[in-house]
């Protein structure tokens, strides 16, 4: 990454999370206060277009204006793991490929926030002439990272699993966002019990079809490096 350029890594406790929702609410959040913030994942399964999938969507909610091909460089209609879907499309990821799209990004965006594909232990391809895991990328392009976990039940678990698995690979962690976020004793209990259990900050509860993150945008600008 160039000197200018701040990135973060966004991932999840798992798959449907709404991982993507909160990250184009990161990025809109970012670029209606002016910072000139982008977006990048380096696969995606199941869509049949970029603009069907993730990296789609949050380009048009956070209304970044990228190209197709500066969002994502893997796309796979299959919808299982990239490692399975990049087998059946005989289309394995390559680093080389993922590094060089985040470095184009880089030189045109002073943010750049990059996705993750479901879990953290999401296996990116897995084959004779290579294994990558998103661990493996973000160390790859020294990403600090932004867990999203559900506010529901069963959450204690997955998040400190999560946790102790990033700091066991010593990836960076800034904070933790809750998604479907609705109250009560259970899940504010959930947000008492995660921090105490793994020493890190929940930054902010997202409820059911927010439209704007609740956190400041300099606070949210801070967790970039």
């Amino acid at each position: 990454m160039n000197n200018k350029t701040k990135g973060l890594f966004i991932t999840a406790t798992g798959t449907d999370i709404g991982k993507t929702y909160v990250t184009g609410l990161i990025v809109k959040k970012m670029r209606d206060a002016g910072f000139n913030c982008g977006y990048y994942k380096a696969a995606i399964s199941g869509a049949d277009s970029v603009k069907e999938s993730d990296a789609g969507y949050v380009n048009q909610f956070a209304g970044i204006g990228q190209s197709d091909d500066s969002l994502v460089p893997y796309l796979y209609k299959e919808a299982v793991s990239p490692h399975l879907a990049s087998k059946l499309e005989k289309n394995p990821v390559e680093m080389s490929v993922v590094k060089d799209g985040f470095y184009k990004n880089a030189q045109k965006f002073s943010y750049l926030t990059m996705e993750g594909s479901g879990g953290i232990v999401c296996p990116i391809r897995y084959d004779a002439k290579a294994k990558m895991f998103l661990k493996d990328i973000i160390r790859e392009l020294s990403l600090p990272c932004l867990i999203v976990a559900d506010a529901g039940l069963g959450t204690i678990n997955e998040v400190v699993l999560t946790v102790e698995y990033m700091k066991t690979h010593s990836l960076i962690i800034k904070g933790i966002i809750l998604n479907n976020y609705s109250g009560g004793v259970m899940q504010d209990d959930n947000i008492k019990m995660i921090e105490n259990m793994t020493g890190m900050e929940i930054i902010a509860l997202v409820k059911k079809d927010d439209k704007e993150l609740n956190i400041s945008v300099e606070k949210l600008a801070a967790l970039y490096e």
